[in-house]
Formats: structure tokens, sequence, C-alpha cells
């Protein structure tokens, strides 16, 4: 209110974040009015004050001034005034956005950049943890030590014997598609019999062990990138190191072995199971007897084949587990940073699996094999 030479406003009640969006427009509108001469705010009358209330009053004196008028502060209690003084006149401006600054060279290479640089530290992890595993356990530092049975015969159970039925039945309805649309697509040349040669053939050298492989990516690598990411989260891992033991011998080697040994041992499985669905599709859809299938399959399929395909599963095993390995021992210490690296453990592990195939698939044809 006016008060002789200049004005006066009289604050009263409180003035906390939750309380003042009904004065919002009032000192909206007292900042842009005209007056002259001296201004006190007087806030003798002022309950409680948080932050947002003295940003407000602080940001009137600013406009005050801004003026050309002198406004002071009354009644005020010292931390009131306090807390009103060290606020800045104005907000500080945003900073500015460093992206709109790059040149158009930085803003598509500076992506691939942080790409190559985190696979080269993947690498580098990767390559430590499968050169541990090939120099031996070392459960202890500076002391070889053998692998532990128990440990791998258990990771040899959930990874491998639990895996047998979802792996079973994957391959049998894999078998019997395949199959049943080979057998639909020839029955137009009348070479109906010739689908046992696309199933046998494709199965044992190519799908049975890559569908394996993707499925035991999805299955085992997420679980020892979880087991192992929640063991860093409650620093279980630095805790083996404390008292010297390597954590890749007790936890990472004996995952990697029983990886190795199911994977294989599951793609057998896989052959089967897949060539038992195409036996049974083939003589329901095509009238192609269990007998001419077997008689067919043994002319078709040579023992290259069938090596073709297992050579490949150890060497998925191990990228799997290092995957995963290595994803886990990146977890930091929250669950969606567990979640993160989980995700990514299962995604970088099949496109490794994919990428390990074609190599293969091309090492394969170089060598007439």
């Amino acid at each position: 209110m006016p008060g002789g030479a200049g004005e006066r406003y009289v604050l009263t009640g409180e003035w906390r974040n939750h309380s003042i969006a009904p004065t919002l427009k009032e000192f909206e509108r007292l900042e842009k009015s005209d007056g002259q001469g001296h201004l006190e705010i007087d806030l003798s009358g002022v309950e409680g004050i948080d932050t947002a209330g003295a940003w407000l009053v602080r940001r009137l004196m600013t406009a005050k001034s801004g003026q050309g008028r002198d406004a002071v502060l009354v009644g005020a209690e010292g931390p009131m005034q306090e807390l009103i003084r060290v606020l800045p006149e104005t907000a500080p401006a945003p900073p500015a956005n460093e992206a709109d600054k790059r040149t158009v060279f930085e803003r598509v290479f500076s992506p691939l950049g942080k790409i190559m640089v985190e696979f080269g530290g993947d690498f580098y992890a990767a390559m430590h943890i499968l050169g541990s595993a090939v120099r031996g356990a070392q459960l202890k530092f500076g002391h070889g030590s053998g692998i532990s049975p128990a440990s791998v015969v258990t990771h040899m159970d959930r990874m491998g014997v639990r895996a047998v039925p979802i792996i079973v039945l994957m391959s049998f309805l894999i078998g019997a598609i395949i199959a049943q649309q080979g057998a639909f697509q020839l029955r137009y040349f009348g070479a109906e019999i010739f689908v046992v040669d696309l199933v046998g053939i494709l199965q044992l050298r190519e799908i049975g062990v890559l569908l394996t492989a993707i499925m035991i990516a999805g299955r085992s690598g997420s679980a020892i990138t979880a087991e192992i990411g929640s063991m860093k989260m409650r620093e279980e891992i630095d805790a083996l190191t404390v008292i010297g033991l390597n954590p890749v011998g007790v936890l990472i080697f004996p995952r990697l072995v029983a990886l190795t040994v199911a994977l294989p041992l599951l793609t057998i499985v896989a052959n089967f199971s897949a060539l038992y669905g195409a036996a049974v599709v083939t003589w329901t859809y095509s009238g192609i007897t269990f007998d001419t299938f077997l008689s067919r399959l043994h002319e078709a399929v040579d023992p290259s084949s069938v090596a073709a395909g297992m050579i490949k599963a150890p060497f998925m095993a191990l990228v799997i587990g290092i995957v995963a390995a290595v994803e886990g021992m990146k977890v930091g210490g929250s669950a969606e940073s567990l979640g993160q690296h989980v995700t990514a453990a299962v995604v970088k592990a099949i496109f490794a699996v994919i990428a390990l195939d074609a190599f293969f698939a091309v090492f394969y044809s170089a060598i007439d094999f």
C-alpha cells in the first residue's frame, strides 16, 4: 500500500511452495506496476518461508531496482533475510546446448567413436576372461588350483539338463515347419522326397546349433549376467578379491566349462528332435514313411554335415559365456544398471553367435568342407 513518498508492501501468512500459487498473478502485476520513491517490503507478518517464497520476494526487489527504485526489507528475521539475500538477482541462464555447437563431422562420427571405444573395452575384458580360462581355474592368485567338479556339475544341470524340454519343443516345431514348407514347395516339381535332404543338411549344418545357441544365450546368458551382476552390486566380488580369490576362477570359469559341455549336447538333442519332427510331418503331409525318411537321410547326410554343426557349438558356448560374464562385471550399484546389462548381454550374445555362424559358413566354403 502507498506510504508517504513511497510504497509499502505487507506480506502475511505462509510463503511456501505449496501455498504461493494464488499470489503469483498478483506478484506479476506488482512487478510491472509503476511507482515512485522508496519501497518497503514488510515481512513481519510472514509465518514461514522457503526458497520458492524467498525467490518471489527477491524477484520483486530486482524488478523494482530495475525501475530505479530503492527496495528494502523490513521486519524480516535474520535467517529469513539471509535466505532472500543469498538468492541471485536473476535466474541463471540455462547452459548452452553443446550438441548444437558441434560440427556435422562430430555429430556423425562421435557416436561411432563411442561405440568403438566401448567395443575396445569389452574386447579387452573378454580377452582377460578367456586368458584366465585358458590358463586354468586360478582359484587363488598365483596358485593354480583344479576346477571344482561340484560347481561345474551344478551349472551343467542348470544350463543343460533343465533346458532340454524347451530345446526339444523348439527344435521339434522348427523341423516340422521346415519340412512342411519344403514339401509344399517341392510338391509342384514332384520332388517331395528331397525335403529330407533339405531338412537334414539345413538342420545339422546350420539351424540346429544356431537356434540352440540363441536359446541358450537368452536363457543361460541372461542368468549368468544377472548372477554375476547381483554379486557385483552386493560387493561379493570385491570380497572375493580381498580374501585372495580370483573372481574369474571362482565364478566365471565353472560356468564357461559347463556351458562348453552343455551346448554341444543340447545341439545333439535339438538335431534328433528336429529330424523327428520333420519325419512326423513328412509322413502325415507327404506320405513318406519313416523307413524311407531314414534311408534318404542316410544318403543325403555325410559325416561332414554333422561335424560342421558340432564344431561350432563349443565356440558359440564360449562366446555366450564370455559376453554374459563381461556384462555382469560391468553392472553398477542399481537395479536399473542390472536390467540394462542383462538386456545388453542377451543382445550382444545373439549378435555374436550369428556373426560367428556367418564366419564359419564362409570358412567352410573356403575350405570346401
